[in-house]
């Protein structure tokens, strides 16, 4: 059975090599910047990373985000980035694993919801994402890129 936990300082490079084993988009490059990076994203509280480890390696993560909201009666807002699994582990629990565990700690932080954006266009992605506890349609996404030259 797959579980879940919080990623620790050492996770840096079996994060690593998870991205890159993995269909998602580029990381930072330099390991100077990756390390400054991951220092300040363990650091800070609003931040939870977990992960699950098979054969010991990491094989799946997510990131869970959470923000003050002065509506919906002061509650979080939680958001649900990064969700990798190592194509070789798809299928076994592990993906779901680190969903539950970000899930339940936005709960522990009184979220009113957690959000969370797929841009895969892969039915199996979103059959996942259902199966996790996520409703489809019920707000719409925007994305708001950054200019190639900004002011």
């Amino acid at each position: 059975m797959a579980n879940a936990r919080l990623a620790q300082t050492s996770d840096l490079a079996g994060l690593l090599a998870l991205f890159r084993a993995s269909d998602v988009s580029a990381s930072a490059e330099s390991r100077e910047k990756t390390e400054e990076i991951w220092v300040e994203t363990l650091a800070r509280d609003d931040l939870a990373v977990f992960v699950s480890d098979a054969e010991d390696r990491i094989v799946a993560t997510c990131m869970l985000i959470t923000a003050p909201n002065l509506l919906r009666g002061g509650r979080r807002h939680g958001f649900l980035e990064n969700v990798v699994t190592h194509p070789d582990y798809q299928g076994r629990g592990h993906g779901r694993a680190v969903v539950a565990a970000a899930l339940t700690e936005a709960w522990a932080k009184d979220c009113h919801q957690v959000l969370m954006q797929s841009g895969r266009k892969d039915p199996r992605v979103h059959r996942f994402y259902e199966a996790c506890g996520f409703v489809p349609g019920l707000r719409v996404g925007y994305v708001a890129r950054r200019p190639a030259h900004p002011a």
